[in-house]
This record gives structure tokens, sequence and C-alpha cells, in this order.
């Protein structure tokens, strides 16, 4: 867990970067930059920064979100892929650290091994953030967040569910039930359940339950994921036969609160870790939770500058 001190800059690599009271001010600007956003209000904080946009996964969300989310903030964005800089020809991260961050405003790094945006964020001059590692997808969890807290209000106190394999996506949720209060019960196959010391570090507010069933029973929120992640499609025909159990379905909602909301950090699979009708039932709110990426990672980047002033 990554303690932050005065003068020393900050990242977002994963949520345990900002404390509880942080949390809910990032959450809070999300749903006020959002309400600007609609009301057609242009602010522009950001005139004259760059944001270095590294990809070794390919990405939807994350690219678009982070793009038009510094353009209209009156900045501008780099896309950089393995392809196009030396990183895919061997040079050091701590190499690529120190000069892209010389000429840099911030960096969003979406990669495998969250090693690397570890090392890059020790050898870089201004803030990085994980755009997504195999580890830890924070950024996500703004947006699943500041979803909740729009439509249902505060999410301390309630009950979440995470069906499906213990991953990234998992991991984040695991930190945000921490930081926010909340219950996370986990369902998981056999042998892809979250990693246990993470677990055992956090088990006053995360665990581990038998069943889908057992994890959507007066559930506030149920949130899923695709059953084999980019990396794992080696794995897709052994993670179908063990995940089939686990795939979320609207009378499985019915187990739920009569309030409770579904999400879906998308792609989704269709007919796999979700029935094929389940996007269409009005308890998902997927693509709201898509676009809320856009307005919950102006706040973090706007939150990162005024938090590391002068950094260069």
């Amino acid at each position: 867990m990554q303690q932050s001190h005065a003068g020393e800059l900050r990242h977002f690599l994963t949520l345990m970067d900002v404390s509880p009271e942080e949390l809910q001010q990032l959450l809070a600007r999300a749903i006020e930059l959002k309400a600007q956003h609609y009301q057609g209000e242009h602010y522009q904080p950001f005139v004259g920064k760059v944001l270095g946009m590294i990809f070794e996964k390919s990405s939807t969300r994350t690219r678009i979100s982070f793009e038009a989310g510094m353009s209209q903030f009156g900045g501008s964005a780099i896309f950089l892929s393995p392809r196009d800089t030396q990183l895919g020809r061997g040079e050091p991260i701590e190499d690529s650290a120190r000069v892209m961050s010389r000429m840099l405003d911030m960096v969003m790094i979406r990669t495998y091994a969250h090693e690397t945006v570890e090392r890059f964020a020790q050898y870089s001059r201004v803030p990085v953030i994980n755009g997504l590692t195999d580890d830890h997808h924070p950024c996500q969890l703004l947006a699943d967040l500041q979803t909740f807290i729009e439509q249902r209000g505060p999410i301390q106190g309630k009950v979440v569910s995470w069906i499906g394999d213990g991953n990234n996506m998992c991991n984040s949720y695991i930190h945000a039930a921490h930081l926010l209060g909340f219950e996370l019960r986990i369902a998981s196959p056999y042998g892809f359940e979250p990693d246990p010391e993470l677990m055992a570090e956090f088990s006053h507010c995360a665990k581990l339950v038998k069943s889908s069933e057992d994890a959507a029973e007066g559930a506030h929120l149920i949130a899923t994921d695709v059953w084999a992640s980019m990396g794992q499609e080696n794995e897709q025909n052994t993670r179908k036969r063990r995940f089939a159990p686990y795939q979320i379905t609207p009378r499985l909602l019915d187990l739920a609160s009569d309030d409770v909301l579904f999400m879906h950090c998308l792609p989704a699979h269709r007919g796999e870790e979700i029935s094929v009708d389940l996007l269409d039932d009005s308890r998902a709110v997927v693509w709201d939770e898509a676009e809320n990426r856009l307005h919950a990672q102006k706040a973090l980047m706007e939150f990162l500058m005024q938090a590391n002033p002068n950094r260069r």
C-alpha cells in the first residue's frame, strides 16, 4: 500500500493512492464536471498541457476517454504504442520514464505487468496513471463508483457483489470496499479466486461466497467481467466450462435488492459472462458506466495536476 507524504509526487497506480476523503472528493468532482459538460460550459484548465498515453494493451474506452478528456480540458494527448516507440525495442522502462516525463505533463499507461507502471512512476518527473494492468484497474472503479452514486446515492454500507474472475477489476473493487466502507461479496470458480494475500489484508470488507446466488442475495450492485481477458485467450475453452455457473442473468438479479444495479466494464460477451438479454434489462447501467470513464478521469487528471503543481 502506497502512502503519500507532503512534497512527494502523487501518482494513481491503484485506488490506495488516494485517501477515502480524496476518493469522495474525486467522485463528487466527476459528477460536477459531467453536469458542466452537459450544460455546454467550457472549462479548459489544461491549455498547453500534454498527456502521453502508452498502450501495450489495446483499448476502446480508455483511449477515447483520456484523449477526449484532455481535448475538452484544452490540452492534448499523444498515443504511443510499442510499435511507435523505443519501448518496443527494449529500451529500459526507467530510461523511457526519464525522457518522456521531461516532455510531458502526465503519463497514462495501459499494460500487462503492474511492475511496469510502478517502475515508470519511480523514475517519472510527472504524475503517472494506471490505465489498466493485470493486477488493477482503478480508473474503471472511479467510473463504476460515480455511476452508483449518481443513481443510488452513497455506497457506504451497501452490499456489492463481484461474480466471476478474481482479476484486476476484482482487486480494485476490494480496494474500493475498504476506502468507501461497503461489503464486497466475491463468487469465483475454484482456482480463479482473487489473490489470497489481498483477501487476507482486506478481510474486514471482502469475503468469498460459495455461489453466484449467495453473492447476489440482497445485493445493491452486481458487477462482472469477461471470462478470459487479454492474454488469456489460450484458456478460453477451459474458462467457459469453469465459469458457466457464474453467468449473470435477469433471474439472478431478481435475487438481489429491488434497486440493484448491474455493471460491466465492457466489452461484454453476450451468451458468456452475461445472458444475451441482460444489457437490455433496466437494471443494467453499463452505458452510463462507460460514459463516466470520461468524467471520472477528467476529475482524476485535474486532481493530479493540482496535487503536483510545477512538476516538470
